[in-house]
């Protein structure tokens, strides 16, 4: 990149995030001086809002990285973390969205902490913070600085090494991303999340057009019929057993990691938790559910189209998608692109810090420290621990340039340590009323200790490792660790059964539609996986099989059927049930 074309870009560049800036500026502009406003968005935020945000804080350039370098290496196996989500979406939506608005919880600790005590909050903080601090923000802003270092060539740009160009970046994004998040609430994240999103959904359908186009010579549907005619294999997305997502794990681990995702990880739950009415919150959460069957075109096809272009010579399967976007990409587009990533990045990033700093404020320091805390010191509190928890990630985020095979998979074996305990303790929470605070604080600690040994631990101490897929490990240790719970309920249960107090601040009715989207929603994630099978694109004989038309007809029909009985008699029963569940808290409180 010659030096006109590199103050263009960043001049671009610079002009688009500060667009995006100013907007968000306005919209927040003193309406952040209360812990509602602050940490909640005022409890106000639509559902466009709610699924944009969700959208990119979701869809990262953890994803864009990680995921295309793996479809680069493999198959688009990888892409049953997201295009499976739905699953997970659903049941957020329906059923635990209105007991979290219900309740007007702020983080899930506090929400499990009414259900359990309050030293089962604190080590739900606990595995949140170690999660976040280790895992988390610094794949986000790693796999950032990869994208960033690529386009640039930061190496030769400014004559340093590689390892030094990582750190270089690492520190100038995080930067920028803790002064977004530790200043702006969440109600800026939002915002600015939802704009940026709306650049990415465009980018991310540009690049695998104009791979297209590159790989076709000029001929978009001659780079199209490439793929799906040399190597098809690449395009399928039915894992086997030597894959890092096995078919069969989706309905073991996978499902359960996705569940904890979208229904229980802070950063994620609290643009719901933000929600102006439930209406508004399910809204959010399922059109978010739409946005991740796109993930296989912008976020796995173009590692397929680098793969085709340039074989197995990339030295790293995570340099996959910066390579081509470099190569494919006008220059004229290449600042509004850095813009979209860093955007992306910075949603993450953001978003991670201000959970972590809500969390830290609403269930460490007001709980333990100082419980008739203001408002004002509450919020100044926060934003310090944000600030310290963004320095120590700046020092951790560049050692991941080390992980042997892809982001991707080592983001995944150390989340581990985490979602699997955290979904349990909530799935005991809203289904038992009898499971007593005891049975939680067994699971994590018992989580921790089985898990370490399962994926690493036997090889380490003894010198054998398990050979079973980290995502099976997850499906195991949630079927032990639910029957750990189980064994308490039984054995040692609560001597009243607990019922969580109705205390909403927003409307609890319902979204009209939310069932028939729902059924819209699950079929195209069927569909997904039918495109992207052995019948469909991955057929090594045509571009599909004639097995493929029959499928799709089939699913149509269903369908259509499933619409209109929703429409016609399962929502009312969906809105009696919600009915119903009111009127038993609000008898129990009186009989109490």
């Amino acid at each position: 990149m010659n030096h006109s074309s590199l103050w263009f870009t960043l001049i671009s560049c610079i002009f688009f995030m500060g667009l995006v800036a100013w907007i968000a500026y306005r919209q927040t502009k003193n309406q952040v001086n209360d812990s509602a406003g602050y940490f909640l968005a005022g409890r106000g935020l639509s559902g466009g809002f709610i699924a944009g945000s969700l959208l990119l804080t979701n869809l990262s350039a953890e994803q864009l990285v990680g995921l295309n370098g793996q479809a680069y290496r493999a198959n688009l196996s990888n892409m049953a973390w997201e295009v499976t989500a739905p699953i997970a979406i659903v049941i957020m939506a329906l059923y635990l969205l209105p007991k979290y608005l219900g309740g007007s919880v702020t983080t899930l600790p506090e929400f499990l902490s009414r259900r359990f005590d309050k030293t089962v909050r604190l080590y739900i903080v606990i595995l949140f913070m170690f999660g976040y601090v280790f895992v988390t923000i610094p794949s986000m802003l790693y796999s950032g600085a990869l994208a960033v270092l690529r386009l640039f060539n930061v190496p030769d740009l400014l004559g340093i090494s590689f390892v030094q160009s990582v750190w270089l970046v690492v520190w100038v994004v995080g930067l920028i991303g803790a002064a977004y998040a530790i200043f702006g609430g969440l109600k800026a994240v939002a915002i600015s999340d939802t704009l940026n999103g709306i650049g990415l959904l465009i980018i991310g359908i540009l690049v695998p057009v104009l791979g297209f186009f590159a790989l076709g010579d000029g001929n978009m549907l001659s780079g199209m019929k490439e793929i799906t005619v040399n190597n098809a294999e690449k395009l399928n997305a039915i894992g086997g057993a030597d894959d890092s997502v096995p078919f069969g794990s989706i309905f073991t681990g996978l499902i359960v990691a996705n569940l904890f995702y979208w229904a229980s990880n802070q950063y994620v739950i609290q643009r719901t938790l933000g929600a102006k009415s439930l209406k508004e919150g399910q809204k959010g959460v399922l059109f978010s559910g739409f946005y991740k069957l796109l993930v296989p075109l912008f976020m796995m096809i173009p590692g397929i189209i680098a793969f085709h272009l340039y074989g197995e010579n990339l030295r790293n399967v995570d340099l996959a998608y910066p390579t081509l976007i470099s190569n494919v990409l006008p220059t004229y587009l290449s600042g509004f692109f850095l813009a979209v990533l860093l955007g992306a990045v910075l949603s993450s990033y953001n978003s991670l810090l201000n959970s972590a700093a809500t969390m830290f404020a609403f269930d460490i320091y007001k709980p333990r420290a100082n419980k008739e805390v203001s408002d004002e010191k509450l919020i100044k509190i926060s934003k310090i621990f944000g600030t310290i928890i963004a320095f120590i990630t700046f020092f951790i985020s560049p050692l991941l340039m080390y992980a042997p095979n892809g982001l991707w998979d080592l983001i995944r074996q150390f989340t581990g340590f985490f979602n699997i305990p955290i979904v349990t303790i909530l799935l005991a929470a809203v289904l038992s009323k009898y499971v007593p605070a005891i049975a939680p604080k067994v699971v994590i600690i018992f989580h921790v200790i089985a898990y370490y040994l399962m994926i690493w631990g036997t090889d380490h101490l003894f010198g054998f490792p398990l050979d079973i897929n980290y995502v099976h490990v997850y499906g195991i240790l949630f079927a032990i660790e639910v029957s750990i719970m189980l064994f308490f309920r039984f054995w040692k249960p609560r001597k009243e059964p607990y019922v969580f107090k109705k205390d909403p601040k927003v409307s609890l009715v319902p979204w009209k539609y939310a069932l028939p989207i729902t059924i819209i929603l699950l079929s195209l994630m069927c569909a997904v996986y039918i495109v992207f099978s052995p019948i469909g694109l991955a057929y090594p004989d045509a571009v599909v099989s004639n097995s493929f038309w029959y499928a799709i007809g089939g699913l149509a029909v269903i369908t259509t059927a499933l619409y209109f009985l929703s429409l016609k008699s399962w929502m009312k029963k969906y809105d009696n049930y919600l009915i119903k569940e009111e009127e038993r808290k609000e008898d129990f409180s009186v009989s109490r």
